[in-house]
């Protein structure tokens, strides 16, 4: 009638226990910054495409109207009219993205400061400043000559 209890000693020892928490450590520490700056890499990439269609749209403008849009007129000159209207403007991008990933508004000079390119756009990154490194560093539609 009286059962016994078994006394089981199945289950894990601390010892197996801490083993699994520095494992699950260690591989936390080595993939967790690679998954942490896919945001950040995202990002780039995507001021990156910006940039480009920007480009697309500029030389568009400069076709229809036979001159880059001044830099008081601005990207805006792209998706509203400037005042005056130059002769043979077109809106010449469906949706304005003038700001890059991280909230700033893209740089455009023209002409620009760079000998070879008519016009300066860029990003200024994720800091926002001129400059930088890795993710900082500007997003431009020139390339930087190294000597």
């Amino acid at each position: 009638m009286l059962k016994q209890l078994k006394t089981d000693e199945s289950g894990f020892t601390l010892i197996e226990i801490l083993i699994v928490i520095v494992i699950l450590g260690i591989l936390a520490s080595a993939i967790g910054p690679r998954l942490m700056s896919a945001p950040d890499k995202a990002k780039v990439a995507q001021a990156q495409q910006h940039v480009a269609a920007l480009e697309t749209a500029l030389q568009m403008y400069s076709l229809n109207v036979g001159d880059y849009p001044t830099s008081e007129q601005g990207l805006q000159a792209l998706w509203k009219s400037p005042n005056p209207e130059p002769e043979n403007w077109e809106r010449t991008i469906q949706k304005p993205t003038f700001t890059d990933p991280w909230g700033h508004d893209y740089v455009y000079l023209y002409p620009g400061n760079h000998e070879g390119y008519d016009y300066d756009l860029y990003s200024l990154g994720k800091d926002g400043k001129d400059g930088g490194e890795d993710f900082n560093t500007d997003i431009t539609s020139w390339i930087e000559e190294v000597e």
